[in-house]
């Protein structure tokens, strides 16, 4: 029985407001359980940067006291973030035998080796990790191998169901584990950390399974080549892609880095089931008659670089789209994909194919749950506190109204914000003030060194251009030497706008002049009234705000 000054503390380090870049901590006498390292994509305004990564200052403070990472799946929201928190932290990791073969596969990439061996686990496992023994539990998502956690501290138990849905047809037979959630809620939870991806979607999402019978209608009648644009995780999906495929006596090919090192890894380690000689490499698809091919690809988001985008730009160098060929987007947009996406599709039908991507199409189903499965999920495990996590926030607002309906007091669910601290025990639950927290924003190899300055000019940079002021002056009088020059780039067309030069040359030598007169020889000064006054001048004549950089060279 729990004392009643036991007190846990849970602390969103990611995925809460936003859909991505989960982490949880879970902290009781001082000792710290993680679950999960994932990464989201970038948001319009970020522009240049490749990934976000949540921000683990506390953790790297707190390093001593973390027990274990445990990760729930292998989709990158979930495990993205791994190779960048392992740079930092020498940390066990546990997690089931596909998330561990896909974290190897990104931590050869990353060139890492990690110095603790992970350790691999199965649903219906238990691990002692300091104060917290874990339970893995089964659940079903769309990829395999996925787990909600059981978590019992002194404080109380406390759920995570990890991303889920109840799918009572999956492929795999990997149903989600009623009779166990059911179980804790019979011993009394205290608290409930559930996925509210879908909360605004009423009923119950579809099986898996039905994807696949839309496959096979669409394999029946089509004629030439078939290509699938999924995510490389959703091994489920692939599977069913083969199927369908196989059943239709056509051969697959596989196109893209992600999709390629993802079936690689799930052949190799038996998740996927794909018959001998079925599988062609892609310099040899030439050879295959287009009715017996299907190709499945990565770029399901629209995605610049992915190898459906360059097909539909004619810039793949092995494959081009031709008119006859069918294209299945098997996939919903993550937000704020939508115009990547639509301009893929634009540019497919652009090149003769036919596109199925609506959503009515029936090849795609979620993977998370809807309204009324989450409503079960909140009556089986029966929790004293809830907590809606994964989702935007208005996601999260409209689970927790849910959670209201069906009983549970609105005082006792909360939404936080990320870095927030929430302490949870047998007398209340209270806020506890905040941790740092936030964004890592990685770009290229620079992890963390592009911030909210950076981003600015690139964005004034894009927007508006940039104006380079070149002159040199005599260190001691101040008397201009040489110049000024002004070097346009993503300003004005120099040819075209030659008298709007000119005129920014004399109002830049007219204060340098200015600068001389009154004896001003410090080039900062200097820069900062060339600054000024071209800055004047560009929005009075064009009502524009280019970057200016003014060089003064001193001789």
């Amino acid at each position: 029985m729990p004392k009643n000054n036991d007190r846990v503390r849970v602390i969103p380090l990611g995925g809460i407001g936003e859909i991505g870049k989960n982490m949880m901590a879970f902290e009781y006498d001082r000792k710290i359980l993680v679950v999960d390292a994932g990464l989201m994509f970038p948001e319009e305004e970020m522009l240049g940067i490749d990934l976000v990564i949540p921000d683990i200052t506390y953790l790297v403070e707190n390093r001593d006291r973390i027990q274990a990472l445990i990760l729930t799946h292998g989709h990158e929201d979930h495990i993205g973030a791994v190779p960048y928190i392992l740079r930092q932290l020498n940390i066990p990791i546990y997690a089931t035998r596909l998330t561990l073969g896909l974290i190897e596969g990104k931590l050869k990439e990353h060139g890492l080796e990690p110095s603790i061996p992970p350790v691999c686990v199965r649903a219906g496992d238990k691990v002692q990790l300091g104060p917290f023994t874990v339970e893995f539990i089964r659940v079903s998502h769309s990829i395999a191998d996925v787990v909600g956690l059981g978590i019992t501290c002194p404080a109380g138990i406390i759920v995570h169901t990890s991303d889920f849905k109840f799918d009572q047809t999956p492929i795999g037979g990997e149903t989600t584990d009623f009779h166990k959630f059911a179980e804790y809620g019979e011993k009394g939870v205290l608290l409930l950390l559930s996925d509210s991806t879908n909360a605004e979607r009423p009923g119950y999402t579809l099986s898996e399974r039905q994807v696949g019978e839309a496959f096979e209608d669409t394999f029946r009648s089509a004629q030439g080549r078939i290509f699938v644009a999924t995510f490389a995780s959703n091994i489920h999906r692939i599977q069913q892609i083969v199927e369908a495929a196989w059943k239709f006596d056509r051969k697959i090919c596989v196109v893209g880095r992600s999709m390629e090192n993802v079936v690689g890894i799930a052949t190799d380690l038996g998740y996927l089931d794909i018959p001998e000689g079925m599988m062609v490499d892609v310099d040899d698809i030439d050879r295959i008659p287009p009715g017996q091919l299907v190709i499945i690809t990565t770029g399901s988001q629209g995605e610049p670089m992915s190898a459906l985008t360059r097909m539909a730009m004619a810039e793949h160098k092995k494959i081009g789209i031709m008119p006859g060929d069918t294209v299945i987007i098997s996939a919903s947009p993550i937000p704020g994909n939508e115009k990547f996406i639509g301009r893929t599709i634009n540019h497919l039908f652009r090149q003769g194919a036919d596109v199925i991507y609506e959503a009515f199409s029936g090849v795609h189903v979620s993977g998370h749950a809807s309204q009324e499965e989450l409503k079960m999920m909140l009556n089986l495990v029966k929790p004293r506190y809830f907590i809606p996590v994964h989702g935007e926030y208005r996601h999260l607002v409209k689970h927790a109204r849910l959670a209201s309906a069906v009983g549970i007091p609105e005082e006792n669910i909360f939404i936080p914000d990320i870095g927030d601290v929430l302490e949870f025990g047998p007398t209340g639950a209270r806020a506890e003030g905040k941790v740092t927290a936030g964004k890592v924003l990685v770009d290229g190899l620079s992890v963390g060194d592009v911030g909210n300055v950076v981003l600015r000019d690139r964005k004034q940079l894009a927007e508006d251009g940039i104006l380079i002021v070149v002159v040199t002056i005599n260190k001691q009088t101040g008397a201009i030497v040489a110049g000024p020059d002004i070097v346009s780039r993503g300003f004005v067309y120099i040819k075209e706008s030659e008298a709007l030069l000119e005129d920014a040359k004399a109002s830049v030598k007219d204060v340098l002049k200015k600068c001389e007169d009154e004896c001003i020889t410090e080039w900062g000064t200097i820069k900062r009234y060339i600054r000024d006054t071209l800055g004047q001048f560009t929005y009075e004549r064009m009502k524009r705000r280019p970057m200016i950089l003014p060089i003064v060279m001193e001789v």
